[in-house]
């Protein structure tokens, strides 16, 4: 059985609830409307089909020549089915054919998968930020990957 293709695309109003239960099941905030607005901002979602709900959403922001990934998350009956893979590849898509030259995230020290996912597809650790989020006061890493803005390659930088 073959799964059904997916669709990635710009968050729109009529997606803010569906996104919101998404969001809320992953202990994240974002206020979508003010996303919406930012010019900077890449709310994207990843549907089931063309019109289908939204399964996956992923917010960055775009500022000069690098895009920060700021939150992910997929709804929780469809974790583990490479919808935040094809979103974080539809970013670094982007990245190349933005000619960016970082994409930077922080990530939960303690979250295995995702730090796991980020390095499957290049990103490397750079820092770590103590204590850094304010409900648990856990500490995040700092990741990024590097582009060569002319090429698209991955630079690989010294550990």
């Amino acid at each position: 059985m073959t799964a059904p293709p997916r669709n990635i695309a710009r968050l729109t109003r009529e997606d803010f609830d569906a996104v919101a239960a998404i969001l809320e099941s992953s202990g994240l905030h974002v206020d979508l409307a003010t996303e919406l607005s930012r010019e900077i901002a890449l709310p994207w979602l990843l549907r089931s089909g063309i019109s289908g709900p939204p399964l996956a959403f992923m917010l960055a922001w775009s500022v000069a020549d690098e895009l920060h990934l700021l939150d992910m998350a997929t709804h929780p009956e469809h974790r583990r089915r490479g919808h935040s893979r094809a979103l974080l590849n539809a970013l670094l898509d982007y990245a190349r054919r933005e000619h960016k030259r970082l994409v930077l995230l922080e990530v939960r020290h303690t979250n295995a998968p995702a730090i796991a996912l980020y390095q499957s597809v290049g990103f490397r650790t750079t820092g770590v930020r103590r204590g850094y989020y304010s409900d648990t006061a856990e500490d995040a890493l700092e990741m990024r990957i590097t582009f060569d803005p002319s090429t698209g390659a991955i630079v690989r930088e010294a550990s």
